[in-house]
Parts: C-alpha cells; structure tokens; sequence
C-alpha cells in the first residue's frame, strides 16, 4: 500500500515574512507581540483568543499524571496546572509585550526546505529578531516567522495535550523526540498516535500485559486502548470499537495483531482466544502483498468482532466479507475488503499475495508432484513482476505456519489439499494461452500442460474448460445460440475465472474459520470490534483499486470527524453549555462528490458501465462535463481526473475502470464450476449462483454478452462499505492513528513533512485543542445522582437529581470553569470525573470493610450457634448409636453364654459316661476274678493286665486304675 503524495510543506493560515519565508498565523497588519504570541499558540486562534493555550491563561488545564516510561524529567510536567485567578490574569498579561520576545526563549523557524528548526532568539529589534540555529549560523529574520517553542520540561511529554504552546513544529518535536527513544506511542486527547518504529522494539509480552492489566504503568499504548475498551464495555455494558487508521506502511495490521493480544490475554482461559491469534497468518498470506512501500501490505481490511461471556471471559468471534472485486457477504461481523486484481496482474517490484509463493516455496515433494507445481518464475501470474522474494522472509517457513494455524482453526487435511489445489489452479489459468482460429479473431485455448493441469486440477473435462474460456451461450429470444470470442474476450474470461476462485476461496476460507470461532452458548451480546483497514493511497498511477480504498478511507474519516468533532461540539450546542466552537477539515464535500446522485462519482460510473459502447474516454468526459464545477473535482488530460480527498489531492487513471466496475465472470463459467467432480468448486458455484439471484436488480448489463442483471462493483462495495459504518455507528469507538515516519521504511529515520502531512490528514491538533478547550466526561442528571448521592452528608432524597447534582459539585469543592451544567447532563474537564470516583471508590470500600466486619461478627455467631446444635445433635446420635452397638453386644454375650453352657454340660455327660462305663467293666472283670477263684491265676492276672492296658488307652488314669 502506499502513502499519498505529500503536498508542498504548508500550515494553517501561513502567511510570508519580511524574507520570504513562511510563518504560522503571522498578522496581516503588524499586529503588537502579544497578539501574535496568542495566535501561534493556537496556531489558527482568533485574536480575541490570543492568551488561550498560554500556560498564563485563566483556562486551568488539568494534565493526567501519566509521566513516560523511562523518562524521570517528565515526572513534573506531568502534575496539573495550577487554576489562575482573573486578577491574576490581567495582571499577568498586562504587559503586551511578546513573551518570545521578552524572555528569548528558544523558538522555531521554518527552513527554506520546509523543516523546522529549534533557533535562540539573540536579540530583537522592532518586527525582526536576530536568532542563532543549532548548526550556529545566525539569521535575522522577520518576528512574525518565529513561532514559541515549549519549555525543555516538556519535552518528549506523553500526551500533546499537556504542551504549553500546542503548534504544529512543537507537535512535530515531541513525536520526535519520543520516536527517537523508542517511545512510539502517543496520546493526543482521545487519540492513540502510534509511529511505525520499522523494529522491534521492547514495549510488548507477559510483563507489559500484567502490568497495564494492573495499572502499574500509565503510559500511551496499545496495550491501554485494549484495555479502557474491556473495562467500559464490562461497566457501560456498550460494544466497543478500536478503529486503526494510516496510510500503507504505517503499522496498522502490527497494531490489530498487538491489540489482539491483550485481548486474548485478559479474556483466555477457554482456548479460543489462540485460535484467534492464530487466523492471522492464515488472513495475511491470503489477503497481504508487497507493494512498493511496503513489505506485508495488507490488501484487504477487516473488522473482527469479539464476543466476551459474562465473567469477561472470550466465548467466540465472527467473521464478514466482502471483496473489491466481488462483493459476497458471508456473515455480519467480520469484515474483509479485498483486491483481486492482483491475482492477475502486478506492479514491476510488487508481489502477488504471498500465499502463492509460500505454495511454490514450501510445499512438500508428495505435494508438488500431486498439484504438478513449478517454481514461482514460470507462472506468468507472478513473473510479469519480476519480484519474488522478500528480504528477511523465507517462505518456505512461513508457508508451515499457516498450514499449522489451519490446523488450528480445524481445516481439515482434506481440505487443505483442495485448498492448495484451487491456488495452484489459478496459478496455471495464468499460463493458459489461445490460438487464433479464423479471420475474425475468434480464438481458442492451447491443449498443452496449463489447460490439462486446471481441468485435472478442479476436476472438469479439458473440452468443457476450453468452451467455458472461448466461447459464450447466448440466449436470444427462445433460442441459444454460441458465440465464439476474441482474444481479448478470452483472457477477460480467464482472468475472472481465476479471480472468481480466488476470492471464492478466501470467502470460504473465512467461513471456516467462523465456525471454528463460532459463539458459545454464553454469548452476552457484549463486543469488542478491531478495525484494520488499508489505508489513502497515492501511486504515480491510481486505478480503480485506489479509487475504491480513497472512497473507503473518506468515509472512515467522516466516522472519525462525526465522533470527535461533530458529535461533541453538536452535542454541547445541543445541552446549551457555553462554548467556542472549533473549526476543522469537513470531508463532506468530498463524500458528496462520490456520493451524490445522480451526479457523483460512483453513479456515473455505473452509468457508463451499463452502456456497451462505454469506454474509459467517455466515462472521464462525461465526468469533466458534470463534475467540473464541484471544489474537489479537477479534469485532467485525456483519461485523467483529480479528486481532493481529505489527505491531499490524487490524480486517477480511468483505464480499465469501466472493466473493473462490470462483473466479467460469465454464468457459462459458473457452471463449468458446478460440474467439476471436486467439492471445492461445486461449492463456489453453488456461492455465485445465490448472490447472482439476489442481485438480479439494476440496470441490464451485456457485457461480453452476459444473460443476467449484475449490480456493479462499486455499487456492492458501496453497499457493503455502509454496513461497515452502520456497525461501528453501535459502538463506542477508539482512535489509533498510525503513523509513517519515512517512505524508506529505515529504522530511526524521521521525515517531518511526511509526518506533519499524516498529522493534517487526521487532525490532530483540532482533536487535541478540542480535548484541551472541551468537556471528554460526561453524565446525565440522573445517573450523577444516583451514582454519587450517597456521598452526600445531608438527606437529599426528596430533591431532583439536578439540585442533588449541584450539591454534590458543592460538598466537594469543584472549580466552576471545571465543569458545566447543561439541560440534560453534567460537563467535565479531564481529571474531574476521576476524583469523584476516587472518593467515590473509597467510600465504597470503607462501606464495604464496615459491612465485612459486621457481616463477619454475624457469621461468627451464627456459625457458633450452629456448632452447638450440631454438638447436641451429634451426642444424642452418638448416645443412640451406642445404645444400640450394646444392645447388640449384649444378646451376642447371652447367646456366647448358652452356646458355653451347652457345650460344657455335653463334654461333662460325656465324660460321666466314659467314667461310669469304665467302673462297669472293671466291676465285670473284678466280679469273674472271683469266681474263677483264681483258677489259672497267672492266666487271669494276664488278662487283667491286658483289661488294663486298654483302659489306660481308653483314658482312664493311673491312679483310677490302682483303685
């Protein structure tokens, strides 16, 4: 992308001295010193407000205390000024002699080549000044060049708001002076100024996270956007927005990606916020180029939209679409504006989308062999640029990490595959040619590798693909007829084939990652939008592309001016607040010119379109013949017209802008689409088919003989660009304007006239003087009382909120001039709110520590009680419990005692028995001794003994034997 055309060095009311050089708000009449000090400190101040910016002034300033990291001489400047009194005042400036002057400080002087130097002022007599440059030359010069410099206190301050003198070399001095010490960031009022460093530089990771998380550190960054963003989208319970903006170069897709960051770091936890992080390689390899003023140029722009749960916790994020050069709408959230027509043709020294070369560079052997790829120099696509590498990029590498961040995003191998094989066949669509074959130069294409590999590449017949490039269906009445084409024709229709494919498979590749992101089932409806798109551009030649983004970029900036100069000065007119109004560069003309029907640039585009014999001659006369009176349109030679846009005036070629506004791609290749055997295309088809039927309305365009009504491309990307604006007219918006410190894109290197031209283009002094003179704080009657009431030290609760209000302003002591009251609402100056909310904070904390004690006394008592009824309860449990266990052990022990018992009284019977059986025997054998009377005595003594033996066996002892 590229950077306007700076214009000549120039600044608001410049006038020329005595020598010749310029000065800022020099007077016309010689006015005395003070009123020329007046008037270079607000650089286009009346006279009336001459004193206004002056660090005298009666108007208190009040400067946040965010001193710069790493910056210990900032630490005083950063403490509010002291309110004057009125007396004070006049006393002050009661001498009307030049203060530059009177005390020769050091000033700045504008160098013949349109720089700004810091010079000492030696000496001054009358209207010219004698002053020394740093170099040490010494120069006399007229007094009204000389514009004040700030104090050396301030310098390199980190919010433009807290200089004394705010004037364009003294803005120019402190991004300077903070860019060259790696402080990139800047506040200017509601403003993030982020200048591109073209290094890396150490302000980003964990540490920096936690600590802006925490608030440890104050100072400007992107890391403090992203998280004001979060925190008044949790309490105003509003969508948020943080809209980037600069010319090509400037930063603005590195800043989305950082701002992302923080994100994903303060809502993790749930995964998807790295698969988040994770869409942009995938996003820049599709959708990014080198251009010739930049390495990574993002060729589409986007808003992504993420979705927080109710603990602030990411649940999801959506995706929308919508391309230059066929406008599709996928789904309502995440917007991608893209360029194809460098799909099929590029710049010398520019690339196409890196995509294709990550393809060549890192595809695996299997892979190149399936998808038959060359190397990138033998596809005409690529080589008519003679550019294919990047210095400091291996594309090899990076074509691994976006297969890796599809992987991530749940694309599947399969699908990968068909991926690459879409790419590789538009590739191959480039190197297709044709033949002539008759005398009317109709043609048709070459049977060689090119047409064999597309069809085996898509999946259709090499016949079929060769009638869908050289010839068309017709229908005329009730019959069809085939036309067969020119050469012209037939590379027209090739290349919309190839820039059809390749804007269906960015669409469906944006479609998948959707799904991967989609929504949980906690979706709050709170969320926070990121804003990356392309910004003004400016080449020595700008076609329709450049048209269409300028267009883009003016409406982006008319969001800008409504937000912070339209809205906030309507709105203190509007609640009758007493207020200067301050003026600023209205766009409105300009969007009027490509607006306005039916007499604008974008309606008489389309209507030339619809005309067959309309060629880009008489579109440019018919703008010359129209536009020729409006301030903001110039006609140019031949086919040229100058349009001034809000960042300078740019001069457009209208070659191939009729071509590029038609809608080339016939029905006859979409269904060549429709038939092939891989999913991809049929899906494509399937895509183009359904937005053809919603977009049969408008005029009848035949393009080449096209059988459908087709709106125009300008006309989509209108309608589309009004969706965009409609969705960040919801939400509350945040400002980071990038910068581009030089066109060389040289670390350390600091171009003023580029940098004060981007300042211009933005307002940054309007927004800054708006934030200084105006009220950013601001509530209603209502929820003031309500939110403070409490503070309060008598009963107020039968008065109205506005007297509830005022009281509250009173019992806290708030200096009038630091707010107004208005029909509706209260007024602040910056810090006011933040003191009320400091005492209101720790109000709320002493509250809640009171009610913590109270609270923790009642649960003690509470848990007390608790534990004696729960003691009671558990000894009459326990006293149960043990009834019954003795129970229980007590009819164990009784039966234990009977089952004794009986065993005892069995073994005792036995024993008896045993005992009265053995008497009976012994009593036998004694009885039969006798009678034998001892015949055969040995014999009998013999078996006596033997009886014996056997009782002594049976268990008699031998005692009961003896007897």
């Amino acid at each position: 992308m590229g950077s306007p055309t700076p214009n000549p060095i120039r600044f608001a009311d410049v006038n020329s001295g005595n020598n010749g050089i310029a000065s800022l708000s020099a007077p016309e009449n010689g006015d005395s010193g003070a009123k020329v000090v007046g008037r270079v400190e607000n650089g286009v101040a009346d006279a009336d407000q001459a004193h206004e910016d002056s660090p005298y002034s009666g108007n208190t300033l009040v400067v946040e205390d965010r001193p710069s990291v790493g910056d210990e001489d900032l630490v005083s400047a950063a403490a509010p000024l002291p309110s004057v009194s009125k007396s004070n005042i006049e006393h002050r400036w009661s001498d009307i002699t030049s203060y530059t002057t009177k005390k020769k400080v050091q000033s700045w002087f504008q160098l013949p080549n349109g720089n700004w130097e810091l010079a000492r002022i030696v000496k001054t007599a009358g209207s010219e000044s004698v002053i020394s440059l740093p170099d040490g030359k010494v120069l006399k010069v007229n007094s009204d060049s000389l514009i004040p410099a700030n104090p050396d206190i301030l310098d390199g301050v980190d919010d433009l708001m807290q200089l004394s003198f705010l004037n364009e070399p003294s803005v120019l001095f402190d991004l300077q002076y903070r860019y060259n010490r790696d402080m990139i960031y800047t506040k200017a009022g509601p403003v993030l100024v982020a200048i591109n460093p073209f290094k890396k530089v150490p302000l980003y990771g964990n540490n920096y996270i936690e600590a802006y998380k925490n608030k440890s550190i104050e100072s400007p960054h992107v890391y403090a956007i992203a998280d004001t963003a979060i925190r008044e989208m949790t309490q105003d319970e509003v969508n948020q927005s943080i809209i980037m903006s600069g010319e090509s170069g400037a930063g603005k897709t590195e800043t989305a990606k950082i701002a992302m960051q923080y994100l994903a770091a303060l809502g993790g936890g749930s995964g998807i916020e790295y698969e988040i992080l994770k869409t942009n390689p995938i996003l820049e390899a599709f959708g990014n180029a080198k251009t010739l003023r930049n390495d990574n140029s993002s060729r589409f722009g986007k808003l992504i939209e993420i979705h927080f749960s109710e603990t602030g916790k990411i649940s999801g994020a959506k995706i929308q679409t919508f391309l230059l050069e066929k406008v599709v709408l996928v789904t309502p959230f995440f917007i991608v504006l893209c360029h194809l027509s460098r799909v099929v043709q590029c710049a010398e020294g520019e690339r196409s989308y890196h995509i294709f070369y990550q393809l060549c560079a890192g595809a695996p052997r299997t892979l190149r062999e399936k998808l038959n790829l060359k190397d990138v120099n033998e596809y005409k696509y690529l080589n008519q640029s003679n550019c294919y590498s990047i210095s400091g990029v291996d594309d090899a590498e990076q074509f691994h990490i976006v297969k890796e961040a599809l992987d991530i995003v749940h694309v599947s191998e399969e699908d990968q595959e068909s991926v690459f094989a879409m790419l590789a066949a538009v590739l191959w669509l480039g190197n297709i040619s044709f033949n002539m074959i008759d005398n009317e130069n109709h043609v048709e294409a070459v049977a060689d590798e090119s047409l064999i590999n597309v069809a085996q590449l898509i999946g259709c017949e090499t016949v079929d693909l060769n009638l869908a490039l050289s010839t068309r269906k017709m229908r005329v009445g009730h019959d069809n007829i085939i036309q067969k084409l020119t050469l012209s024709q037939a590379i027209d229709t090739r290349d919309a084939l190839a820039k059809s494919i390749y804007a269906c498979l960015f669409e469906w590749l944006v479609e998948q990652i959707n799904k991967s992101l989609a929504v949980g089932k906690r979706r709050t409806g709170r969320s926070i939008s990121i804003l990356d798109i392309y910004g003004f551009e400016s080449f020595g030649r700008n076609s329709f592309e450049q048209f269409c983004i300028n267009y883009a970029n003016e409406r982006l900036q008319q969001h800008f001016n409504r937000h912070l100069f339209k809205l906030e000065q309507e709105e203190y007119i509007q609640d009758g607040i007493d207020w200067a109004k301050v003026d600023f560069d209205d766009n409105q003309d300009c969007l009027n010119l490509f607006e306005k029907k039916p007499l604008g640039l974008l309606s008489l585009l389309d209507e030339e379109s619809t005309f067959p014999n309309g060629t880009d001659i008489t579109f440019a006369n018919k703008l010359k013949q129209h536009l020729n009176s409006n301030p903001c349109f110039r006609g140019e030679r031949e086919k040229a017209f100058t349009v001034s846009h809000f960042a300078g005036e740019v001069t457009y070629d209208t070659t191939g802008f009729l071509e590029k506004n038609r809608d080339l791609l016939h029905l006859d290749s979409i269904q060549l689409l429709s038939l092939c055997l891989c999913h991809l295309p049929q899906i494509f088809a399937s895509n183009m088919l359904n937005q053809s039927e919603k977009t049969v309305v408008g005029p009848l365009h035949k393009a080449g003989g096209a059988d459908s009504q087709k709106l125009s491309v300008a006309t989509k990307f209108k309608s589309q660009l009004f969706q965009l604006m409609q969705r960040l007219e919801s939400t509350t918006p945040h400002f980071i304007r990038c910068i581009k410190p030089n066109n060389l894109q040289s670390p350390g290197s600091y171009e003023q006239g580029l940098v004060l031209q981007q300042l211009r283009c933005c307002g940054v002094l309007e927004v800054v003087r708006i934030s200084r003179s105006g009220f950013p704080s601001r509530m209603s009657h209502q929820k003031f009382a309500r939110r403070y009431c409490f503070l309060l030290l008598e009963n107020v609760a039968s008065q109205d909120p506005l007297s509830v209000s005022v009281a509250i302003l009173h019992q806290f002591n708030i200096l009038p001039e630091m707010y107004q009251v208005g029909y509706t609402k209260l007024f602040f100056r910056t810090g006011q709110i933040g003191i009320l909310e400091d005492t209101r904070n720790h109000t709320l904390h002493g509250i809640l520590r009171v009610q913590s004690c109270f609270r923790g006394h009642q649960a003690q008592r509470h848990f007390k009680e608790l534990q004696r009824g729960i003691a009671t309860l558990q000894s009459f449990v326990r006293g149960e419990k043990a009834r019954q266990e003795f129970a229980v052990l007590l009819q164990r022990h009784r039966a234990a005692v009977v089952i004794q018992k009986w065993i005892k009284g069995r073994n005792v019977k036995k024993t008896f028995k045993k005992i009265n059986d053995a008497s009976i025997v012994i009593q036998s054998g004694y009885f039969l001794t006798l009678n034998l009377k001892y015949k055969h005595a040995k014999q009998c003594n013999a078996s006596f003994c033997f009886l014996a033996a056997m009782l002594f066996v049976a268990g008699w002892s031998e005692d009961a034997l003896k007897i």
